[in-house]
């Protein structure tokens, strides 16, 4: 367990993990076997709403399951940085997200948060890896989520599993490198009615990074983007999908599991279209490009029992 008394610097982090991922492994190597391990987290309120000021949620007394996911996103940065994880974090792309909101979680509650990582396996295009979370309040698990990372190239041995047939894609990640390559195989939406209009400015990854901590220049700036490989910046995939979200957040049931698709990558400034249905049963989104012919984002929500 590496048990920590902060949150870790996840600039400073993602420096030293692109600066020692040079020799590592890759799909040769073993995952670590640690959990990374955060008590005692109480909630920032001024930096809460500015969360759900820039994703158009509504401040509550219970967090967006988005923001349990910034709240851990900082622990699987200190994990892919370090020097015992088998992939570079140059070039790994954030293919798809799920999340699990077991009971409402409220802004006065103390979390304790922990991130480790499993299930690397093999990829049509490479491998994959889950980084999984999780806050706790006392015992009670009240929030799970789980991201899937893909690395193209050398693969680990072994069939390539059913669930990890969805190809790559490009909407949030931590590529480096490349420009966005969008493949087959993802489950859609199928689109539906349309629900909202967004019309994007150029500096909302930078928006979103003061926020969520997530500063990835392939977001920030169309100069930083295109020295990476992107014609200009990007919106984060989590952006996206906390967008989505909040604008069915009166809809959504009290507890749900959402699964979420990065596509293709929504190129900054833009307008977009969310269309779809929710209810408290759940429903389908999803965010495409004005006339429908893109599709960026493909979430789906069930309600637990």
């Amino acid at each position: 367990m590496d048990l920590l008394d902060a949150p870790p610097q996840v600039a400073r982090t993602l420096v030293r993990g692109v600066a020692t991922g040079f020799g590592r492994p890759g799909a040769s190597g073993s995952l670590p076997a640690r959990r990374v391990v955060l008590p005692g987290v109480e909630q920032d309120v001024e930096r809460l709403a500015g969360f759900c000021a820039v994703t158009g949620g509504i401040l509550a007394d219970t967090l967006p399951t988005t923001w349990v996911h910034v709240l851990t996103f900082p622990l699987q940065v200190r994990l892919m940085a370090s020097r015992d994880f088998p992939f570079p974090m140059m070039g790994m792309v954030h293919v798809a997200n799920e999340m699990t909101l077991h009971r409402p979680v409220r802004v006065g509650e103390t979390l304790t948060l922990s991130s480790w990582a499993e299930a690397l396996a093999p990829h049509r295009k490479g491998s994959t890896v889950d980084l999984v979370g999780e806050a706790r309040v006392g015992e009670d698990v009240v929030w799970s989520g789980r991201s899937t990372y893909l690395v193209r190239g050398a693969r680990p041995q072994g069939d390539v599993p059913a669930d990890r047939e969805p190809g790559a894609a490009t909407g949030d990640s931590r590529q480096t490198g490349g420009a966005p390559q969008v493949e087959d195989g993802m489950r859609v939406t199928g689109h539906g009615p349309q629900l909202g209009v967004w019309r994007l400015p150029a500096d909302l990854g930078r928006s979103y990074a003061r926020v969520a901590g997530d500063v990835n220049p392939i977001h920030l700036s169309a100069l930083s983007a295109k020295a990476l490989g992107f014609p200009r910046a990007i919106a984060h995939g989590m952006w996206t999908h906390a967008r989505a979200l909040a604008a069915v957040q009166d809809r959504l049931p009290q507890a749900y599991t959402v699964s979420a698709q990065f596509l293709k990558p929504v190129l900054l400034p833009s307008t977009v279209v969310l269309r779809g249905a929710m209810s408290r049963r759940g429903g389908e989104l999803s965010v495409t490009s004005r006339d429908g012919s893109k599709e960026h984002l493909s979430m789906q929500v069930t309600a637990l029992p």
